[in-house]
């Protein structure tokens, strides 16, 4: 049975044969199950060249964005390439509130949840968004979270602080008119899924 089955830890191999001969030679299917199934290592450089392309097709992409209304009031936006998926899932209005989830091979790996608002005193909710949503179509490759560090627009200025790196990380970003906050967003997220 060893030679057939490659090599595997004693504890697991003596594991697998108490097992097999409880569940009638079921051997395979439990091997298979704790052993076959490789830790999966996600190439990060990949992961964030996907982003970029997702992002910049999804929200970033404004009115030429597909978006779908649930049945729970939430807005989704979906991008696909080859084995990867992204879905970014949000509520509101205001304030909002949602999450992105990135999959590879139909397994997810990656997610990052955020919430935020606009302030009150806003008369041109358009503007404000039509800001962010060029600062995040500016999405640099090395930190794909949300826009870059700074943008400015006009007397507009986005910021965007992020620690940590893709597999795990949070940041804030602000959009100041005239030197006042009038949008703050806080998010975080990482690899999900990995063991």
């Amino acid at each position: 049975m060893r030679a057939i089955y490659g090599t595997f830890s004693p504890l697991k191999q003596i594991l697998s044969e108490w097992i097999c001969l409880l569940t009638r030679n079921r051997y395979y299917d439990f091997v298979t199950y704790i052993t076959i199934i490789p830790k999966k290592m996600i190439n990060k450089k990949e992961l964030c060249k996907f982003l970029v392309k997702a992002k910049k097709s999804t929200y970033a992409a404004g009115e030429k964005a597909k978006k779908t209304i649930g049945e729970d009031k939430s807005t989704t936006l979906v991008f696909e390439d080859r084995d990867w998926k992204y879905h970014d899932n949000y509520f509101g209005g205001e304030p909002f509130g949602g999450r992105e989830v990135v999959f590879l091979k139909n397994e997810p790996v990656y997610i990052m949840t955020y919430y935020g608002w606009a302030a009150e005193s806003i008369s041109d909710y358009e503007k404000v968004y039509g800001v962010l949503q060029k600062a995040l179509s500016l999405i640099p490759e090395d930190r794909p979270f949300r826009g870059p560090t700074e943008y400015r627009e006009a007397d507009f200025i986005y910021r965007n602080l992020s620690t940590g790196e893709i597999d795990n990380f949070s940041g804030e970003e602000t959009i100041c008119q005239s030197g006042k906050e009038i949008y703050k967003t806080k998010y975080i997220g990482g690899f999900v899924n990995q063991r």
